[in-house]
């Protein structure tokens, strides 16, 4: 009787053990930079402005069906005007915006998905200019029997002079008055990213 007790002790324990193992290790699943997106829009008081930047690298953590983190390199000095105004793109680049011969890169790193299914809220740590400030959104990812992975996340909201990027804004520059630029710019991404 003894033993059949111990027996059943020593079985609950290696249960109850199993159940504290360590989750399965996330695979790592590279972006496919030449096929993801992200493009922009910036408002001023009399109109806007549309474009893209190029995404240098990327790496997703994929738990089972679940992104779990990841880590984005964006790539500062790609910025394009949809219009193809060299000017406006020369002014981005400048020092008074993103300053791209001295922060020639941004970077966003995931630390926190929330949800279930495939939309989901991420938050992360988004790089400008040497500065790193808390952002969320929300996106639709899925986890694909291919072995790809892909992402889409719309109008995700940056306050530019949380970056130092203060040029023409009206919460800096009162009397600047119908030239103003709005201080948000909005971003959308697409990611694909396969094994």
């Amino acid at each position: 009787m003894k033993l059949k007790i111990s027996s059943i002790f020593l079985l609950v324990a290696v249960v109850a053990l199993s159940a504290f193992k360590n989750p399965t290790k996330p695979v790592t699943y590279t972006v496919d930079a030449a096929k993801s997106t992200i493009t922009w829009i910036g408002k001023k008081v009399t109109g806007s402005h549309n474009g893209t930047v190029a995404l240098q690298s990327g790496t997703l953590a994929v738990s089972g069906k679940s992104v779990t983190g990841g880590t984005f390199v964006i790539d500062m000095t790609s910025i394009k005007d949809a219009d193809g105004s060299a000017k406006l793109e020369g002014h981005l680049k400048a020092d008074d915006f993103f300053g791209t011969t001295k922060f020639p890169t941004s970077t966003f790193v995931i630390t926190k998905v929330a949800g279930s299914g495939a939309n989901v809220t991420v938050t992360g740590n988004l790089t400008i200019k040497g500065i790193t400030k808390p952002l969320s959104f929300p996106a639709t990812v899925t986890v694909n029997a291919d072995g790809t992975a892909s992402a889409l996340a719309g109008k995700i909201i940056v306050d530019r002079t949380k970056y130092d990027i203060k040029y023409g804004s009206k919460s800096f520059f009162d009397s600047i008055g119908d030239k103003a630029i709005d201080d948000n710019f909005e971003l959308t991404v697409k990611l694909v990213a396969k094994k």
